[in-house]
């Protein structure tokens, strides 16, 4: 597969298949990805590794605490405090194509939750990836750090893996410190499903829409 294919064909998936993904892969993922560019050659980057028991425990530790009502507290803001467009409109039809895959319908909260609970299960694929920064770092990190997953989803396409980069994972970065022992020097800043994608799965069969290149361009000679 050669990158235009393995970028165009690349999405979010968001069911698994009960199919492991053996250690050897994963570190053959990494190898590649850290060949990504970064300002100065700082290489910021720091990847957990979840698997297993650990996976599940992550996922259990979360879905208590939401469940209990405790409130999100990342270690950044992902998203703007007020919505404006045209993101407002973007995120909301990417929400709707998502649930109109899943045939939840607006006023099925429970459906909808459980939905979001999901994300925290890593959408059950055998294998979850987290991603840290340290705090002290500048804003250009972060920008390397983006460098990385982008090149580690297109290297888990060519191995014929799916992927699924998720902000959510880091919706509660206290709780994943605890588990994994991270120093609080590290900020939490996504997550990554990875495995096999399950192809009849709805969830995994829409897809959402991009703008054309002359909207989001501008030319000076």
């Amino acid at each position: 597969m050669n990158v235009i294919d393995a970028i165009k064909s690349r999405f979010s998936t968001r069911a698994f298949l009960d199919k492991p993904v053996d250690r050897d892969t994963i570190e053959a993922l990494l190898d590649v990805a850290r060949w990504a560019p970064s300002g100065g050659n700082l290489q910021p980057w720091n990847v957990m590794v979840v698997t297993g028991e650990s996976k599940q425990q992550l996922g259990e530790e979360i879905i208590r605490a939401r469940a209990n009502g405790e409130k999100e507290r990342s270690d950044f803001s992902y998203y703007p405090d007020e919505w404006f467009e045209p993101y407002k409109s973007r995120r909301v039809a990417s929400g709707v194509a998502l649930y109109q895959a899943l045939n939840i319908k607006r006023e099925e909260t429970e459906k909808r939750n459980e939905a979001w609970n999901n994300n925290f299960r890593f959408f059950d694929a055998p294998v979850g990836l987290l991603f840290f920064i340290e705090r002290n770092l500048g804003r250009g990190a972060w920008v390397d750090l983006g460098i990385f997953l982008q090149s580690l989803m297109l290297a888990a396409t060519e191995h014929g893996l799916a992927t699924c980069p998720q902000a959510s994972l880091a919706d509660y970065p206290d709780i994943i410190r605890k588990i994994l022992a991270i120093d609080e020097n590290y900020a939490l800043i996504c997550g990554l499903s990875l495995g096999y994608a399950k192809p009849e799965a709805p969830e995994n069969n829409y897809r959402t829409e991009r703008d054309e290149v002359s909207e989001f361009t501008k030319w000076y000679d």
